[in-house]
């Protein structure tokens, strides 16, 4: 096999689904990743204790699509910025309150987006994360 095989089969996105806590313990003793990505769904965030002392125990490099985890000890989240949405709820259901229907009311989509890098994590998996990278982060923790 030559080396671009090599690379080319080891470069698979593997999408594991987990309907319990045993599943994920499950999942990270049996695959082998290069890094993880962690959605931005409440059965997730329910169990970001668990699913981050599994990336600091298998040394699994993971991105999160909330701040806390990174602030939790996660290498790194992306994602939109809560305070922004909350914000914007507390404007709408102003305007609720002061009569308008909200079916009238226009979509909002998330606009602000953050980028958290902690590098105490980034340091512990022994990976060096560019000067560019850390310069466009809305928050290094150091």
């Amino acid at each position: 096999m030559s080396r671009r095989q090599r690379t080319q089969s080891a470069n698979k996105l593997i999408v594991l689904n987990a309907a319990n806590e045993n599943a994920i313990d499950v999942a990270f003793a049996t695959q082998r990743v290069e890094a993880l990505l962690v959605g931005s769904d409440p059965y997730f965030l329910a169990r970001r204790t668990q699913l981050l002392a599994l990336a600091t125990r298998h040394a699994v490099p993971a991105i999160y699509q909330s701040r806390d985890m990174a602030e939790a000890g996660g290498l790194m989240s992306y994602g939109i910025n809560n305070a922004e949405a909350y914000r914007q709820a507390g404007i709408y259901s102003g305007r609720i309150l002061k009569g308008a229907k909200p079916a009238e009311l226009p979509i909002i989509e998330p606009t602000k987006f953050e980028l958290v890098i902690n590098m105490k994590t980034a340091k512990a998996l022994g990976l060096a994360v560019p000067l560019t990278l850390q310069a466009s982060a809305d928050e290094v923790i150091e």
